[in-house]
């Protein structure tokens, strides 16, 4: 009997599935995707084009964590991001390779004013 036992929680651990965690807090469904690589902070390239990062600028690694930009000096990143109301980029999340693979989701539609 204990034998029986062991084996069905053998059999029924191998099939469970790995999934990543979910980012808290999430990514803000504003957010624009694009392609980052940080010159000399705060001066990126998005998508090819120059910007500034603005002072304060949150950038988020794969795992949610704060990181500098300092940190990703040279890299090409798969990222979202929002912008503040100067156009500087104002928050970034780099996207784990599910999350780039899957694209954007689908976002709400405007509302009128």
């Amino acid at each position: 009997m204990a034998l029986a036992f062991g084996s069905t929680l053998v059999t029924q651990g191998a099939s469970a599935q790995v999934t990543e965690p979910q980012r808290i807090p999430p990514i803000s469904a504003k957010a624009q995707r694009g392609v980052l690589r940080v010159l000399a902070p705060p001066e990126v390239l998005m998508d090819g084009q120059p910007a500034r990062l603005a002072p304060g600028a949150r950038i988020r690694d794969r795992n949610n964590l704060m990181v500098v930009s300092g940190a990703l000096l040279g890299q090409e990143l798969v990222v979202r991001y929002t912008r503040d109301p100067l156009g500087l980029v104002h928050e970034v999340w780099i996207l784990r390779a599910s999350e780039a693979a899957a694209g954007m989701p689908p976002q709400p539609a405007p509302t009128p004013y």
